[in-house]
């Protein structure tokens, strides 16, 4: 509890802060509910996985020191120890917060919480049901599937924020079309909501509305596959490559599951890596289409100034 706490001090105070780096202009613009939202979900991320890091640590130095007894001075010493690389560490992730740090939170964040949630399971079978019955317990590793899913989904919202300010500076720039701009974080923002709704209603609380949730989410990034190449014209062509091979992995996941080559559980996980492997891989490739844009306007720049001479 202490380090989740600290952790939430310190993002908190080192996002806020954060505004004011080289390059961070654009978020002193943002709403003061968005930023809001934008805080919150960054700073619970990164609580959660202060604590689980720091419970694991606590185990592993258990299972080493059988037997020792610790006085209250090393006990304090200690949990002082803890509290400070925590506020410095989660203050230092924070403040260098990009697009590429966020999609790699997100990722480290579901994995992580979703593995937490599998290992203390009362249902040592849960995987013979579907992947939404670790969701149904009502008990802490209940807690921790649907809050990793909630506070994944309003990460998805604040990462959708970073990816339009990074598609906006290529729009000005000519690397992209201007539909990119608007369409593409309108999808991950709904794509997220998505995902938060999957985690709000667990499936035996209401069956029709988690899986509109689920199915929701995965329309979203079926949208964003096929139509990424009227939404991203300008990316590399490769790019347009990998997309096609995620969506023929999803398509032929889906025809394996309904043959019943393997059950819904296995289904889920595959789908759910495929989307955020996928993500990964588009920011990936949004960086590269950056540096193109670069190597463009340093071409027409040094047209300009030869025609000037």
């Amino acid at each position: 509890m202490l380090s989740a706490a600290t952790a939430v001090a310190g993002s908190g105070v080192g996002y806020w802060r954060a505004r004011g780096l080289p390059g961070q202009a654009w978020r002193r613009a943002l709403s003061s509910w968005r930023f809001t939202v934008d805080t919150v979900s960054v700073a619970l991320v990164h609580a959660v996985l202060a604590a689980l890091a720091t419970l694991a640590a606590f185990l592993v130095l258990d299972r080493g020191f059988i037997g020792l007894e610790v006085e209250p001075f090393w006990s304090v010493t200690l949990l002082a120890v803890v509290a400070g690389l925590t506020t410095y560490m989660v203050y230092l992730s924070v403040s260098r917060m990009t697009t590429q740090r966020m999609s790699s939170l997100l990722m480290a964040f579901v994995a992580i919480g979703t593995l937490t949630a599998m290992v203390t399971s009362p249902d040592q079978r849960w995987w013979e049901v579907h992947f939404s019955q670790l969701g149904t317990f009502w008990d802490l590793s209940s807690l921790v599937f649907n809050g990793t899913l909630v506070v994944g989904g309003l990460l998805v919202t604040t990462f959708a924020v970073y990816l339009a300010n990074d598609l906006h500076a290529l729009v000005e720039r000519g690397a992209l079309s201007a539909a990119s701009e608007r369409a593409v974080p309108l999808l991950f923002v709904v794509m997220g909501l998505m995902l938060a709704g999957v985690g709000l209603v667990p499936v035996n609380v209401s069956l029709l509305i988690h899986n509109l949730s689920a199915s929701g989410m995965a329309v979203m990034f079926l949208a964003l596959l096929i139509g990424g190449r009227w939404m991203l014209q300008g990316m590399p062509p490769t790019y347009f490559v990998s997309s096609w091979a995620f969506l023929a992995a999803l398509l032929l996941s889906t025809v394996l599951f309904a043959v019943g080559f393997f059950g819904l559980t296995a289904f889920e996980i595959i789908v759910f890596a495929l989307i955020f492997g996928w993500i990964a891989v588009f920011i990936r490739f949004l960086g590269v289409t950056g540096l193109r844009g670069d190597t463009r306007s340093g071409a027409a720049d040094d047209a300009v100034a030869g025609r000037s001479l």
